[in-house]
């Protein structure tokens, strides 16, 4: 999805760049000035004659600078690893699961439970037992959390994104598992807590009303300028992807907020260890 983005926002420019419509364009591929539109926008996938074709319009006839754009046409068709989930991958989280591991920068917080990427094998095993009351087959239970723990290589690899995570203290004393489960997530929280890429923080009880009243989300910021920010926030049956500037913007200040009012890195640690003492 991020190579449609990437690719849809230089054919938006090199339109605009010649002065040609949206409709002209469409006219030209035989589409219509909405298919046009959803192209630029990274929402639909490409032909590589279509992008060809567009690309004679706009006046980019060089070998040099048409290769590599049709080289990211091609790219945006290759499925990624999360794919081969798609027997236990919703559609609208596959899309977040793909922005994920594009982004330079994550910022979280949530209430019902540990972030996903920070989860033990058997906290996650609980999740997602305790999260489906209708019952699920042991095989597809392995599969969910396959592919939480394959989503969680993410934070330990070269390219690993800057990640910021409040957690509600809730979460924390939620039992997911047990205790010797829970005492395992906490010892894990405190081992990743150390990464120099990563800060976890917790917003305590005793803080009382905080400004992120409406519930858990996800900001994602990408190192490409030409993909704006995006909220990702999470519901019963899908999931709302929140990119206007003005609001996206809002989740940004409440998130400088979470950080500023939760316990320190250090503290937060220190209330790990205390949890762990009680369990």
């Amino acid at each position: 999805m991020v190579r449609r983005i990437l690719l849809g926002s230089q054919l938006r420019r090199l339109r605009e760049a010649r002065g040609i419509t949206r409709e002209a364009a469409g006219y030209s591929i035989r589409a219509s000035e909405s298919k046009i539109s959803r192209m630029e926008l990274g929402r639909v996938s490409f032909k590589s004659r279509d992008i060809e074709d567009l690309l004679t319009l706009y006046g980019v006839t060089d070998k040099a600078e048409r290769e590599p754009l049709l080289d990211l046409a091609r790219e945006s068709g290759v499925a990624g690893w999360w794919h081969s989930y798609s027997d236990v991958l919703p559609n609208w989280f596959q899309t977040y699961v793909g922005l994920e591991g594009a982004a330079s920068h994550i910022g979280v917080y949530e209430v019902q439970f540990v972030s996903g990427l920070l989860q033990t094998e058997d906290y996650a095993r609980a999740v997602v037992t305790s999260g489906h009351q209708e019952g699920l087959s042991r095989e597809e239970i392995d599969r969910r959390v396959a592919l939480r723990l394959e989503r969680q290589k993410l934070l330990l690899s070269e390219r690993a994104p800057r990640f910021r995570c409040v957690l509600d203290e809730a979460a924390l004393r939620r039992p997911y598992g047990g205790h010797g489960v829970m005492d395992a997530q906490l010892r894990h929280l405190t081992e990743l807590s150390e990464l120099p890429h990563v800060t976890l923080q917790v917003m305590p009880f005793d803080t009382g009303g905080h400004p992120a009243e409406s519930g858990a989300f996800t900001l994602l910021r990408f190192p490409e300028s030409e993909i704006s920010d995006i909220v990702y926030l999470e519901h019963l049956t899908g999931a709302l992807y929140v990119d206007k500037p003005d609001e996206v913007a809002q989740y940004e200040t409440v998130l400088d907020r979470l950080l500023e009012d939760s316990l320190p890195p250090v503290k937060t640690r220190d209330l790990l260890h205390r949890i762990r003492q009680t369990l």
